[in-house]
């Protein structure tokens, strides 16, 4: 189960940090649009709500990479136009490698989701082959969360922070308006950064998929009966015809 090593790092990120592993969530937050508003929102009043304007102007859109430390809470990113293995590839040497060594931590765990930026086949390679693995100056590992569980990556926790607290309303002059809001906003987040207090634990997980297991058990065994009954009841139509 790829859940389960996730859920088992989470806790010991902070006592992996001492020791020198660094576990961090990545991922993307893709196609950010930078809308004008014709008209600038209106902050609410008493009894008056936020005025935001439906008709606005397109001033283009971006792509943010974003990585969490779990230990710590904090976060970096990075901008890129576009939306390619070669752009995460870019973003892992830009913001990734560069505060492993400032952190003089010896491994890099990367949890990832099966996002096809991520190019999974070939990821893990090309990981091997950086001048950093290669000089021994880093050790990267990757776990990869099952499919359909982006919910489970922490860096997602931090894009819907980002989109309250910062993307709405979307009134942005400019795509370089918007680029250096969400760059304010990591420097400022990161002055009070604390690790998410992460509650989802194996326990949580080995339930659900109990629960679910049950229910798909019940589900079969209803189909199985409504089956049963369906050629009962035509076997008596055709008794009575007969």
């Amino acid at each position: 189960m790829r859940a389960r090593p996730v859920l088992e790092a989470y806790p010991q990120a902070k006592a992996l940090l001492t020791q020198g592993i660094w576990l961090v969530c990545m991922d993307e937050k893709t196609s950010i649009q930078a809308r004008q508003g014709q008209e600038p929102p209106r902050p609410a009043e008493v009894d008056r709500p936020q005025l935001r304007e439906a008709r606005y102007n397109r001033r283009g859109a971006l792509n943010l990479f974003a990585a969490l430390s779990v230990g710590d809470g904090k976060v970096c990113g990075t901008f890129r136009d576009r939306k390619r293995f070669v752009d995460f590839q870019s973003a892992i040497q830009q913001m990734i490698i560069p505060e492993a060594l400032a952190r003089s931590v010896h491994t890099v765990e990367l949890i990832l989701d099966n996002g096809t930026t991520h190019a999974p086949k070939q990821l893990e390679q090309w990981l091997q082959h950086l001048p950093e693995a290669r000089q021994g100056k880093l050790t990267f590992h990757v776990m990869w969360l099952p499919t359909n569980a982006s919910w489970l990556d922490q860096i997602e926790i931090w894009f819907s922070i980002l989109q309250r607290q910062r993307l709405q309303p979307n009134h942005f002059e400019s795509l370089q308006a918007l680029e250096q809001v969400i760059a304010d906003f990591i420097v400022y987040y990161n002055q009070e950064a604390k690790a998410i207090k992460w509650t989802y634990t194996i326990e949580k997980l080995e339930k659900k998929l109990e629960e679910r297991k049950r229910q798909q058990a019940e589900s079969t065994y209803e189909l199985i009966q409504a089956k049963k009954d369906q050629e009962a009841s035509e076997k008596q139509q055709n008794l009575a015809a007969a």
